[in-house]
């Protein structure tokens, strides 16, 4: 299975799918979402930066070319896409974070548990390897990274000893880079190189800059009443998804202290509720514990 979909039902219920509205996957992905869509008599525009996510929805969604149109590019070209094609949306779904696929793919070198050259891009295209940031960033970047981007505590520990371990000889796989972090942290805790995989793999695919622009060029194609889920799976991006929503459901920005308001900041859509995976769902998915949708209905 190429990836095990969260909040699927959840998602897709909240899209309130119509019969020939036009839906944004923003990350196609396995096409777990999409099929939803197209099985609820719904138009999908998909979008995905992984070759091997094009070509296995291409091959799969043969059968709906009339409904569907693939985009091997990023979420963050979607408003580009958009008004190229001249679409105004019924909805859109943007399932953020990594897909099981690309985890359990050990050539892709993103996870800690297979032995493999490190990688990390989601997109083959690009220039910027794991390799290079391990083996090219200064020990001051690195410490950056490792504390934004993976709110690492032993940030400094780690990045001192990747500069020392790469001065005697290059840094080339996981392993390699997994021993580094298990060395550098005094204490025992679980899989302690989750957050530095994590940091460098954001580093890499620059998941995280120009996301909240992304958002707001996507929620300005939706049609009135058309709705923006997003599923996020750790708290730097839920941070990101949720503060862009509450500034586009917010009447004023002003300064509280102010009298009146002098923004002119208007109110775009309404948010609702978060929502997490049930008790059942994570028994099913371990790795859907940590996700979290958001939902914003455009005014």
């Amino acid at each position: 299975m190429y990836h095990v979909p969260v909040l699927l039902q959840e998602s897709i219920e909240a899209l309130c799918v119509k019969k020939n509205g036009v839906y944004l996957d923003c990350t196609l992905g396995g096409g777990s979402h999409t099929k939803a869509i197209l099985d609820l008599g719904g138009k999908v525009i998909g979008i995905d930066r992984d070759e091997d996510a094009i070509k296995g929805c291409t091959l799969r969604f043969g059968e709906y070319k009339d409904r569907i149109k693939i985009f091997h590019s990023n979420f963050k070209n979607a408003d580009e896409i958009l008004k190229e094609e001249n679409i105004k949306l019924d909805g859109a779904i943007m399932d953020l974070g990594i897909s099981s696929h690309q985890i359990d793919t050990p050539e892709r070198g993103m996870s800690f548990r297979f032995d493999a050259p490190l990688d990390m891009r989601m997109d083959k295209r690009q220039m910027l390897t794991a390799e290079m940031v391990v083996n090219e960033y200064t020990e001051e970047k690195l410490l950056k990274i490792l504390y934004e981007y993976g709110e690492e505590r032993f940030a400094k520990r780690i990045a001192f000893n990747i500069v020392k371990t790469r001065e005697k000889r290059p840094i080339r796989t996981t392993f390699e880079l997994a021993e580094i972090v298990r060395n550098s942290v005094p204490v025992k805790t679980p899989f302690p190189e989750r957050r530095t995989f994590q940091a460098i793999r954001i580093e890499v695919n620059n998941e995280l800059r120009g996301l909240d622009k992304a958002i707001k060029d996507i929620f300005s194609n939706l049609k009135s009443g058309a709705r923006l889920c997003i599923i996020s799976f750790h708290s730097l991006e839920d941070r990101i998804v949720k503060q862009t929503f509450n500034l586009m459901s917010t009447a004023c920005i002003c300064d509280k202290t102010l009298p009146v308001c002098v923004c002119g900041h208007k109110a775009e859509g309404r948010v609702f509720k978060k929502i997490k995976p049930t008790k059942e769902e994570i028994e099913r998915n371990s790795r859907s514990s940590s996700a979290t949708l958001r939902i914003i209905e455009k005014f």
